[in-house]
C-alpha cells in the first residue's frame, strides 16, 4: 500500500508472536478462519487506499464549516462512510446475534488501524459509534437495544459521548447539565457539551448523544452523574425518526489536527428541554461511560500508532529517493550524491520511528488480544482466566492509550527532519500526521489523567495484583530471551529496569506515611513513561525471540532481511531508548515536590 502499512509487519505481529489464527479455535469464533481474515484485510486495505486516503489531505484543508445553522464537510467523507458501512465493517466485532460479524476485536482493531492510517479524521466517526454501541449493548435496556443498537452497528446511526463543559473540562465532578424527571419517567435535559468530535453533520441518519447529567437533589460530586441517552432525533417505537430534539450546534472548535472530525460545542434544551432517556441507574453514570472511554483509550493509542507508523513509512520512502552529500570518507565533490538513508543519522531517526511504530503496534493488538481471551473465558466459564485478563488490561490501558501518544508523536517528529525542509511545507504529509497526532496526548482524558490511573488505581488496584501479574508475564518472556545467544544481553537490560521500576514503586508507596499522597502522585506521568518504555521493552523482546526462531528457516533474503530488521530494532530499543529511564526512576524514588511546591507567585 501506498505508505499506510506494512502488510508482512502486520502479519508477523498477529501471526507469528500472537497466534491470532488460535482464536478461531475458541467456539466464539469457531466460524472465522485465517483465509478470512486476510480477505477482509484485503477488502481493508482496497478500501483505506481508494476511498480513504486519497481525501486526508483535503479535509485538513478543508475542515468542516458552520453555515446557515448547519455543519457542511467534504462529500468525500460521506462516500467512504457509506461504502464503510456497506461492507458491514462497523459491525466486524459484533456478535451474529445483534447483526453483527462476531470477529475476534483483535482483527476489528487491525483494520481500525489500517483505516486510521489512511484517513484519521474520517476514521474517527465510525469508531466513535461503535463504543456508543458497545456501551448500550452492556448497560442499556432492551427498550434502549431495540431502538439504538441495530441502526448503530449497521452504521445508519452515528454516535457521540458528551463529557466536558466549558467551565469544567476533565473536572467532570463540577459539570452543571441538568436531567429533570418527568412525569412519563423520561428527563428533560439542559445545559452544554464542549469539544464533541462528531456532534452535528449529515453523514447519518441520526446521531445518538451519550450525555452526561446530574438529576437535582442527586448526591454531589461524580456520585451524582448519570447517563443519558440523548438522540438527535427522536426514535419512534417502529424504529422511524420522530421530531428534531432540542439539540443546538452552539459552533464549531478548530484543532490544530483532525481537522476532518467536525469537533463541536452543542447546546442541549434552549427551548423546552432535550429529551433524554436515562441508562441504567441514577448516580452510575460515569461508571457506565468509562466502558467507553476505556475502549477509545485504546483507540486512541492505535489511532496514534497509525499515525507514527504512516509517517515512519513516508520518511523511509523518502530517505531512499532522496539523494543528498557523500559517505564522509568520499572527497570528491563531482563524485555522484548518496540517498540520505546512507547518513548514520538518518538511519538513527529511522530506526527510533520504527522502533516507536512498531513497539506501539505490538502494544495494541496484545491489548486487543486480551479483549478477545477475556470474551472466550467468560463464555467458557473460566473465572480465573477471565480475572489474569482482566488484570492485564486494568494496568495496560493508560500506557497504550499514552505512550503511543507520546512517543508516536516523537516519530512523526523525526518524519518532519528526515524530509529536511520539506518536512515543514504541506507539499508532504509527515507536518499534517504531526499536527493530527499531538491532539491524542488529550483525547480521552490526558496524558496527566492517565498517570493518575495508572499510579493512583491501577499499580494499587488488588494489593498490586494487576501489577504483580505484568511483572511476571514479562519475566516469562525474559526467561526464554536468556536462553537465546544473541538476546541474552538484552533480556538482561530488562530485567534490570523491570527491577529499578518495582523497586521504585515500592520506595514512592513507603514514603506515602511521611510524604502523602500528593507527593506520591505529584510525578505520576514521569512513572506513566517510565513504565510504559518497560512495557514496550517486552513487546519488542517478544518481537525479537519470535524472529530469532524463525531466521533460523530462512531461505527467502526479504524474509531475513525483515527478521533481521526486528531483532536489530530489538536491541536498539534496548540500548538507546530504555536506560533513559534509569534518571527518570531516580527522580520518582525521592518522591521530590518541586513542581508541586513551587509558589505560584514565581511564575
Amino acid at each position: 500500500m501506498p505508505h499506510i502499512y506494512n502488510r508482512r509487519d502486520l502479519s508477523f505481529q498477529l501471526y507469528e508472536v500472537l497466534h491470532a489464527e488460535q482464536l478461531c479455535q475458541a467456539p466464539r469464533y469457531q466460524d472465522h478462519s485465517k483465509e478470512v481474515i486476510e480477505q477482509l484485510f484485503d477488502l481493508a486495505e482496497r478500501m483505506a487506499e481508494e476511498l480513504f486516503q486519497p481525501h486526508a489531505a483535503l479535509v485538513d484543508e478543508h475542515e468542516p464549516v458552520f453555515k446557515e445553522g448547519k455543519v457542511v464537510i467534504n462529500p468525500e467523507v460521506k462516500r467512504a462512510l457509506d461504502a464503510y458501512n456497506e461492507s458491514g465493517l462497523t459491525a466486524a466485532s459484533f456478535d451474529f446475534e445483534m447483526g453483527g460479524m462476531q470477529l475476534p476485536y483483535l482483527v476489528s482493531q487491525s483494520m481500525t488501524f489500517i483505516f486510521a492510517a489512511a484517513n484519521v479524521s474520517t476514521a474517527a466517526y465510525p469508531m466513535l459509534s461503535v463504543g456508543v454501541a458497545n456501551l448500550l449493548s452492556v448497560y442499556g435496556n432492551k427498550e434502549q437495544q431495540s431502538k439504538y443498537l441495530k441502526p448503530l452497528i449497521e452504521g445508519r446511526f452515528f454516535g457521540t459521548m458528551c463529557l466536558s463543559e466549558t467551565q469544567a473540562g476533565s473536572s467532570l465532578a463540577d459539570i452543571k447539565t441538568q436531567a429533570v424527571l418527568q412525569q412519563d419517567g423520561g428527563f428533560l435535559l439542559q445545559g452544554n457539551k464542549m469539544w464533541i468530535s462528531g456532534g452535528e453533520h449529515d453523514l447519518s441518519e441520526n446521531i445518538i448523544h451519550l450525555v452526561l447529567a446530574k438529576i437535582p437533589g442527586g448526591q454531589a460530586g461524580v456520585k451524582g452523574i448519570s447517563l443519558f441517552i440523548v438522540p438527535k432525533y427522536l426514535v419512534n417505537d417502529d424504529g422511524s425518526l420522530g421530531d428534531r430534539n432540542d439539540v443546538v450546534l452552539a459552533g464549531l472548535n478548530h484543532k490544530m489536527g483532525y481537522r476532518g472530525t467536525v469537533n463541536t460545542v452543542l447546546n442541549f434544551g434552549e427551548n423546552d428541554g432535550a429529551k433524554g432517556f436515562l441508562v441504567g441507574e441514577e448516580g452510575k453514570g460515569l461508571n457506565y461511560m468509562f466502558h467507553m472511554m476505556n475502549e477509545a483509550r485504546i483507540g486512541v493509542g492505535m489511532g496514534a500508532t497509525s499515525l507514527a507508523y504512516t509517517g515512519y513509512l513516508h520518511a523511509l520512502s523518502y530517505a531512499k529517493e532522496r539523494r543528498q552529500g557523500r559517505y564522509l570518507s568520499q572527497k570528491d565533490p563531482a563524485s555522484p550524491m548518496i540517498p540520505i538513508i546512507e547518513h548514520s543519522d538518518v538511519k538513527r531517526m529511522l530506526i527510533q520511528q520504527k522502533s516507536y511504530a512498531e513497539g506501539g503496534l505490538a502494544l495494541g493488538l496484545y491489548c486487543a488480544q486480551l479483549v478477545d481471551l477475556q470474551r472466550i473465558a467468560k463464555q467458557a466459564g473460566d473465572a480465573d482466566g477471565l480475572k489474569q485478563y482482566t488484570l492485564l488490561l486494568d494496568i495496560l490501558t493508560p500506557i497504550a492509550k499514552s505512550w503511543p501518544s507520546e512517543y508516536g508523536l516523537r516519530a512523526n517528529e523525526q518524519a518532519i527532519q528526515v524530509h529536511g525542509g520539506y518536512g515543514y511545507t504541506r507539499d508532504y504529509p509527515v507536518e499534517r500526521f504531526y499536527r493530527d497526532n499531538r491532539l491524542n496526548h488529550i483525547h480521552e482524558g490526558t496524558k496527566g489523567i492517565q498517570g493518575l490511573d495508572l499510579l493512583g488505581r491501577k499499580v494499587t488496584q488488588y494489593e498490586g495484583a494487576s501489577a504483580k501479574l505484568l511483572f511476571t508475564e514479562i519475566m516469562h518472556s525474559v526467561e526464554q530471551a536468556k536462553a537465546i545467544d544473541d538476546l541474552s544481553t538484552y533480556a538482561t537490560a530488562l530485567q534490570k529496569h523491570l527491577d529499578l521500576l518495582m523497586q521504585t514503586t515500592q520506595t514512592m508507596q513507603q514514603k506515602i506515611p511521611s510524604k502523602g499522597m500528593s507527593a506520591y502522585l505529584a510525578n505520576a506521568t514521569l512513572y506513566l513513561d517510565a513504565f510504559g518504555h518497560v512495557v514496550v521493552a517486552w513487546m519488542w523482546l517478544n518481537q525479537a525471540i519470535c524472529a530469532t526462531d524463525r531466521i533460523q528457516a530462512v531461505v527467502n533474503d526479504d524474509d531475513r532481511a525483515f527478521y533481521q530488521g526486528k531483532i536489530k530494532t530489538c536491541m536498539y530499543f534496548m540500548t538507546y531508548e530504555l536506560p533513559a529511564i534509569e534518571t527518570t526512576l531516580a527522580l520518582l524514588s525521592q518522591s521530590d515536590t518541586q513542581c508541586m511546591d513551587f509558589d505560584a507567585s514565581g511564575f
